[in-house]
């Protein structure tokens, strides 16, 4: 067995280790829906960022700015990462408050109806079913490529790793065991573009090189590589598609069910918010890293086929065999904690959103535990039997959320007027239209245009839905109620304590804003415009678009900083009568 091989090995054994030791402390149904209510920020933080960074943002997204893409990623992420905060500030708080098992669960209390927590769970179960099928694929991939292992033999042994400690330790070994991923793949990666960087004559060097790089040009242009062989004819193009998906994936982490049901395991409000902020600054930084990485690979090695392979090519050629192990099992890591996330997450709706189950701890814990192994089994099922295709699958299930579930979950916090009926046909609009519209592209029936990305119309169909349905009925005041004592904060929340805590994040977030900013102009659009210049000889200006993404990339950080800081002033000053807020919904 060589170095990649067992280091797998045993980092798939601690995983094991861990969702055992945490198995042992479930005694409750709060423990393994939401572990005990009591997770700290770190473990919130952790469980976020390796449930978004699945096998795609190291495999699919990697290969993407391999082939000369790496800045619509980048532009990409600037926008969504707004989602953690937003998603924060004007939802996630909200949900923990209400005490919800699932997010399936809070919409059926807020409007005091079944169908539509029916409807949400049977949502998480279609979309994250595929996600998961997704990324049982991805990982297996890095085990066939690591290893001489056969498709079938990698599926079932991807399966059963993430399945084992899932199935045992519920919510409580899916946090420890991303936290530990996290820790693993985020640290791991960054020695890694050390090393990359070394072999490749220096930082400067490499994006001078890039910057001229002609088997492929304009890799690292703030638009990438466009024209009639890939999917963008002009940088206008590019700008739009980047935007657009974005917007939707910042949606997708403010409301989606593998993002924000991970605010009901937080301690309190204070954690929600300050493991948002984390978050967001973690993917921003960390997308830099990956995209750098992937993007240098190319002066090594620019013919790696496929492309999604990139950072193994690397992990095996590039860079000392140790790192090269710990970056596989970085990969590795953020596939089995996605996986482990997706299958908790359906589980837990069939038995809790979806069937009708006595209020009895021991039975529940026990359907939802078979529940997630017939879910599970069918996804290998369909892992062994159909043809793979990773990157289709993500784009859908992924945002499918934001088509479905964005409007309404908004607005069930927000706004007075929606009714049951308008969150239910909101709900089934947008993923109905999502769904029928990826259906047609899939089958080379229709080619949307930009403006018509499926996400963007289904949720627009969504939020008509919800408007138009809503005029026709008449909100109950039971859900008014619901909603009313949503508004009122608990008293421990007021902590002067932890409001200085919780402040000290924002100044975090702006600083490094500034910082990225700084960092971005000086080390790679100024050694960019440079190498430009001498190799045309043309005189390139400070404002170059390379110039606006270094400058504009920190700006969302900057903005979301000064956003949390007068949301937490606003939102957790004690009034005159604090008696009359609840602690609970």
């Amino acid at each position: 067995m060589d170095s990649f091989s067992l280091t797998m090995v045993l980092s798939v054994m601690v995983y094991l280790g861990t969702g055992w030791y945490a198995g042992r402390k479930v005694r409750h149904l709060d423990d393994y829906f939401v572990a005990g209510r009591n997770a700290p920020t770190l473990l919130i933080l952790g469980t976020l960022i390796a449930s978004f960074m699945s096998t795609n943002g190291f495999i699919g997204e990697a290969g993407m700015s391999y082939q000369g893409h790496g800045p619509l990623i980048i532009i990409m992420t600037a926008v969504n990462c707004m989602g953690y905060v937003l998603g924060a500030l004007f939802f996630g708080r909200y949900l923990r408050r209400s005490q919800s098992l699932t997010v399936p669960a809070f919409f059926g209390a807020r409007f005091q109806s079944q169908r539509i927590q029916s409807l949400a769970g049977l949502s998480i179960v279609v979309g994250l079913s595929g996600y998961l099928l997704a990324v049982t694929w991805g990982v297996a991939l890095v085990v066939m490529q690591m290893t001489e292992l056969s498709e079938p033999i990698a599926i079932i042994l991807v399966w059963s790793s993430y399945t084992l400690f899932t199935l045992y330790s519920g919510s409580k070994g899916v946090i420890l065991t991303d936290t530990l991923m996290f820790i693993l793949f985020t640290s791991v990666a960054v020695v890694a573009l050390a090393f990359m960087v070394s072999a490749n004559g220096g930082w400067f060097a490499s994006i001078e090189a890039l910057a001229v790089f002609e088997a492929k040009p304009n890799i690292i242009a703030w638009h990438g590589v466009v024209g009639p062989e890939t999917s963008w004819e002009t940088p206008g193009q590019a700008l739009l598609w980047a935007l657009i998906l974005g917007v939707a994936w910042g949606v997708v982490v403010a409301v989606s069910p593998w993002q924000s049901s991970r605010y009901l395991m937080a301690r309190n409000e204070h954690v929600v918010i300050r493991s948002a902020c984390g978050a967001a600054i973690t993917m921003l930084l960390l997308y830099l890293v990956t995209t750098f990485f992937a993007s240098i690979v190319n002066l090594s090695n620019p013919d790696i086929d496929p492309a999604e392979s990139v950072l193994i090519w690397a992990a095996m050629n590039q860079i000392p065999t140790m790192v090269g192990a710990l970056l596989v099992c970085g990969i590795l890591a953020a596939g089995l904690s996605s996986a482990s996330t997706f299958l908790s997450l359906v589980g837990f709706s069939v038995s809790n959103d979806i069937l009708k189950l006595p209020k009895n701890d021991k039975v529940q814990l026990r359907v939802t535990r078979l529940t997630m192994l017939a879910i599970g089994l069918i996804v290998i099922t369909l892992a062994l039997a159909l043809p793979s295709n990773i990157f289709w699958i993500t784009y859908f299930a992924g945002p499918l959320f934001a088509s479905s579930w964005g409007a309404v979950a908004f607005m069930s916090i927000w706004s007075s007027k929606i009714t049951e009926a308008g969150a239910f046909w909101g709900m089934a609009t947008g993923f109905i239209v999502n769904v029928v519209m990826n259906l047609l592209s899939l089958n080379d029936l229709v080619d949307w245009p930009v403006i018509f990305d499926p996400i963007l119309v289904g949720a627009s169909a969504s939020f008509l839905a919800v408007v138009t349905v809503s005029r026709f009925g008449q909100v109950t005041a039971k859900e008014a109620n619901y909603r009313k004592a949503l508004h009122e904060v608990p008293n421990d929340e007021y902590d002067a304590g932890k409001v200085r805590q919780t402040l000290v994040w924002p100044a975090i977030m702006t600083l490094v804003g500034v910082a990225t900013m700084g960092m971005l102009y000086f080390f790679y659009a100024k050694p960019y415009s440079q190498a430009q210049q001498t190799y045309s000889g043309e005189q390139v200006t400070l404002a170059s678009g390379e110039t606006l993404l270094a400058l504009s990339y920190g700006l969302p950080l900057i903005i979301a900083g000064i956003l949390v800081w007068l949301a937490v002033k606003k939102f957790y000053a004690r009034p005159e009568h604090s008696d009359t807020h609840t602690d609970r919904v």
